[in-house]
This record gives structure tokens, C-alpha cells and sequence, in this order.
């Protein structure tokens, strides 16, 4: 999806977005990932130490986890940054 020509006003300020490619793509190799080692989303959540609901957000696409979160994540999964975070070439 593309956003072009979007303004945002903000005490009279505005702000313009051209051409910005705004991809969000469901971490499904994640959730793959958590399921094969049976763990709930509420497990994996206390294993890194955050709440149930931003592994669903995770998994969903909606919530960008930081560098520290994502290496947390592997760890507990036993599995790799490019295996769990990167993107295949298109």
C-alpha cells in the first residue's frame, strides 16, 4: 500500500507523506515457530517478559518488536533472527 499526498494538521503544521511504502506483513513464521514448541502466547510472553497481548500484536503485524525483544524472542524459540524476522527477497 501506498501513502501519497496525506496531510496531518497539528497546531497549524502540516506534515506530507510521498511515495513511502508501508508494508505490514503477519509474522506467521513466528507464531509457526511457537506452536511447534507448544508454547501459548502467554508462555512466550513471560519467557521475554512482556504481556500476552503484544505477542498477538506481534503475530498479527500490528507491533514492530525492538532489536532486544526479537533476540529475546529467538532465544526462547531456539531459532535465529533471518529464521524467525527477516524478509525473503522478493
Amino acid at each position: 500500500m501506498t501513502l501519497c499526498n496525506i496531510y496531518m494538521t497539528y497546531k497549524k503544521s502540516y506534515i506530507t507523506l510521498c511515495n513511502m511504502e508501508v508494508t505490514v506483513l503477519k509474522n506467521k513464521r513466528m507464531k509457526l515457530a511457537r506452536v511447534e514448541r507448544d508454547y501459548s502466547q502467554e508462555q512466550l510472553a513471560e519467557a521475554v517478559g512482556v504481556a500476552r497481548q503484544t505477542i498477538g500484536m506481534i503475530e498479527a503485524g500490528n507491533y514492530n518488536p525492538s532489536l532486544n525483544l526479537c533476540i529475546a524472542i529467538c532465544k526462547a524459540l531456539n531459532s535465529t533472527l533471518n529464521d524467525l524476522f527477516w524478509e525473503e527477497a522478493k
